[in-house]
């Protein structure tokens, strides 16, 4: 009978929309896919959409709908992301049975007509020219909000909800009567002030005239010259050049390149293109970069980025003459010989110690370390962080250091890496369309393997006594401030920056270089945002045994007396069989370190030899011994002294600003570090949860792509809020908080002190900076 009735609702849901269209199409004609195949030409009478339109959609709507969360999939960071429309089909879906069809914006399509077959529906008018405005869902969506602004309270209550996972409500233009009436407070932005006055009127105007466009701008002739030289050098023909490229782009394609010596630092993206450099860049879509091109030879273009840049996705890395001497230097001057190029086959490209084999393991490291931080950031800002499932692998804040090339790369090393090849499978072999137990109980055995062949290894290599010290850490060759991290959890989403930031943390990991190459094809090259639950699941438990790694390699440092002492306190409640990866039968080095320890604290010793070591690489952006101002930072340290179960009231991550007329605004960050018994329980992170270890770290600048709120504080009441958060208790206690300082989603200003808060960034940070996300931004 329940199915029955469903069905009858199912089919008088596709009556009436069925009814609501033709109403439409009698009215205005029937829709033309094509119409946004092709802009329309701009006029004089209309605004233009580079000058005036794209400025007003970037800080009104693209800080909510960019990237593979975007809701409805309407991404209005591009034009052609406007034309393309929007899709009731979820990208992100932990529980997707089997694959989807990939909808990445540039790629899966290239005009309006081709994403209507793929079921994307307008958002602009497709119909006679005189419904532009009443059949345009995105200019209807903008109008409800004018006509029903937010309510005048501070917190809004129902119908608002704004959990990452609520129900989706995508309305094409012919259901958005219906829309309207059933949700009359649904207009965009959602639960965010609307747009004023003049900033409507230019995007009614726009759209009125039919969404008209330029297309991109010419490149400068000098950048245009340094795309030709790059394209020349990744396309070279020999085999050496060939292998280069494939690897070099398999590490890139997410990236944002850019040229050192353009002042616009325009960026770029990476792709395998069927046509060769001075042709039209045609992209082979594929689900991952190291799939079959279905080419016999791919060529390596630099396509200019088309979309806004926002931060959750923002990785910049520089190209310039020095970073192409270096390319060299490591792949194609490195001594060794090869007789034929790698084939696409998965048990090979899965495999980058297979597929690549024949480059040198001291090339390669090299070349990650060079931006370690960039390709660490990878695994922090590509499609697999999102959400809780993916991050609670991860401690909320931890440091990274790297082992030396000659100790992880060396020719013991490359010798490892070629004996344990076959054990360094990923589970991206399995597709996206993978089981779930299988491939999880074959992954912990084959970790098993490689893990006694590691041991044997470092008993080989570093067994002898003293020679387990300092100097296996990389030190950044004396320059490179990629030689130390800190990676902050911000429950659903993450950062990495470079430097030890904070107070000594919980945990810290040593990365070599088999670890971090593996990281990168699990969570990069090899992760798909549209695969199953179970790939996605496979990926998450994988990633377990690699932080575990990690781990151990920062634990052979200490003294072997504290080592079991110091996994126990890590993994408090976790299973015994767990603890044996991190340090025991699975993972084991029963050799005393050569590291001279002095104090009853030997981890924060370490941690103090290892900010010593790193001294002069050390980057220091986010210290708050650089505030300049002594009693400031003196308020600044007392609000980071705060910790334990106070925190747990507050936000994972505050942009907070200090006003203190006539001085310009200061911007700091404060970041909650949530203290874990463990993160090896999946599903079960609340029963792992130690409120007493919460902690706060604070910091000048921004980290963090999505502020959870923002707080505006006068100079002299700092110490008012240092006190309120102490004191937090209850939500109540909160919320009194967030009435004196926070700058809520519903307030006037909102946009005003949001456009402060982006001009700020792009100031402080003018490579790194992008559009904030404001899809967690809290109603509290």
């Amino acid at each position: 009978m329940r199915k029955t009735a469903l069905s009858v609702v199912l089919l008088v849901v596709a009556g009436c929309a069925t009814l609501a269209q033709h109403a439409f199409d009698e009215r205005y004609g029937t829709p033309d896919p094509t119409r946004y195949d092709k802009p329309a030409a701009p006029t004089a009478s209309a605004p233009s959409y580079r000058e005036h339109v794209q400025p007003i959609l970037e800080r009104r709507c693209v800080v909510c709908h960019a990237c593979y969360d975007a809701p409805c999939q309407v991404k209005l960071g591009a034009w052609e992301g406007i034309a393309r429309g929007g899709s009731t089909e979820r990208v992100y879906d932990g529980g997707r049975l089997t694959e989807a069809p990939p909808s990445r914006l540039f790629v899966d399509a290239q005009s309006a007509s081709e994403w209507r077959k793929k079921g994307f529906f307008p958002i602009l008018n497709e119909r006679a020219p005189e419904a532009n405005l009443e059949g345009s869902v995105l200019y209807r969506a903008l109008a409800l909000k004018r006509a029903h602004p937010l309510p005048g309270d501070a917190v809004l209550g129902k119908p608002f909800d704004f959990s990452l996972d609520r129900e989706q409500t995508c309305p094409r233009v012919e259901e958005y009567d219906a829309y309207e009436k059933k949700f009359p407070l649904g207009g965009m932005p959602y639960g965010l002030p609307g747009l004023d006055e003049r900033e409507m009127d230019t995007i009614t105007r726009w759209i009125k005239a039919g969404a008209p466009y330029a297309g991109s701008t010419p490149l400068p002739a000098d950048v245009a010259r340094q795309v030709q030289e790059w394209e020349a050098f990744l396309n070279g023909d020999s085999l050496k050049e060939r292998l280069m490229s494939r690897y070099v782009y398999e590490h890139l394609f997410l990236g944002h390149v850019y040229f050192e010596s353009d002042p616009a630092h325009r960026p770029f993206r990476l792709v395998r293109s069927t046509t060769p450099p001075g042709k039209p860049v045609v992209p082979i879509a594929t689900r991952r970069p190291y799939d079959d091109p279905g080419v016999a030879r791919p060529f390596y273009r630099l396509e200019p980025e088309h979309e806004a840049i926002v931060a959750k996705t923002h990785m910049p890395y520089a190209l310039s003459p020095e970073r192409m001497e270096k390319y060299r230097g490591w792949f194609l001057k490195a001594a060794y010989e090869i007789s034929s190029l790698p084939s696409y086959a998965v048990e090979t490209s899965t495999n980058p110690f297979i597929a690549f084999a024949a480059i040198p393991a001291d090339s390669r490291y090299r070349f990650l370390l060079d931006e370690s931080q960039f390709f660490v950031m990878n695994f922090i800002k590509g499609p697999v962080c999102r959400g809780q499932l993916a991050l609670d692998v991860i401690e909320d804040r931890f440091w990274v250091v790297f082992l030396d090339p000659k100790v992880s790369a060396g020719e013991a090393g490359a010798e490892l890496l070629a004996r344990q090849s076959a054990n360094l499978r990923l589970p991206a072999e399995w597709g996206s369309d993978a089981p779930i137990l299988r491939p999880w109980l074959e992954y912990a055995e084959l970790e098993t393997r490689f893990l006694q062949a590691k041991m044997k290894f470092l008993e080989g290599t570093l067994g002898a006594p003293g020679e387990m010290d300092l100097s296996v850490i990389w030190n950044g060759d004396g320059r490179n401030r990629n030689a130390a991290l800190t990676i902050f959890r911000h429950f659903d989403s993450a950062s990495v920056v470079q430097g030890f930031v904070g107070e000594p943390p919980k945990t810290a990991w040593v990365i070599s270089y088999p670890l971090l190459e593996r990281i990168y094809y699990l969570l990069v090259a090899g992760y798909d945002v549209y695969g199953n639950a179970g790939h996605q699941l496979n990926s998450r438990l994988y990633m377990d045994f690699l932080r575990m790694e990690g781990e151990f390699n920062f634990l052979v440092l200490l003294p072997r007396a504290v080592r079991e002492p110091t996994r126990d306190f890590w993994y408090r409640g976790a299973p015994d069989d767990v603890k044996q990866y991190v340090y025991g039968r699975k993972a084991m080095f029963d050799r005393e370190t050569g590291i001279v320890y002095r104090t009853n604290d030997p981890q924060r010793e370490l941690y103090g030899m290892l900010q010593t070591r790193l001294a002069p690489v050390l980057d220091r952006e986010f210290d708050l011994s650089t505030v300049a101002d002594p009693p400031l930072r003196r308020d600044l340290q007392a609000l980071a002294s705060v910790h334990g179960a106070s925190l747990a009231w507050l936000p994972e991550t505050v942009f907070v600003r200090i006003d203190d007329a006539p001085e310009a605004s200061r911007y700091f960050t404060l970041l909650r570090d949530t203290g874990h018994k463990n993160v090896s329980h999946i599903f079960l992170e609340k029963g792992e949860l130690v409120p007493g270890e919460n902690a706060l770290t604070v910091v000048p600048g921004f980290i963090g792509a999505y502020p959870n709120a923002v707080y505006r504080v006068t100079r002299a009441e700092l110490p008012a809020l240092t006190a309120a958060l102490a004191s937090l208790a209850s939500e109540d206690d909160y919320r009194r908080l967030a009435d004196r300082f926070a700058i809520r989603r519903t307030n006037p200003a909102f946009w005003a002190a949001s456009d402060a808060l982006i001009d700020a960034y792009a100031k402080r940070a003018p490579i790194e900076a992008g559009l904030f996300d404001y899809n967690r931004l809290e109603n509290r």
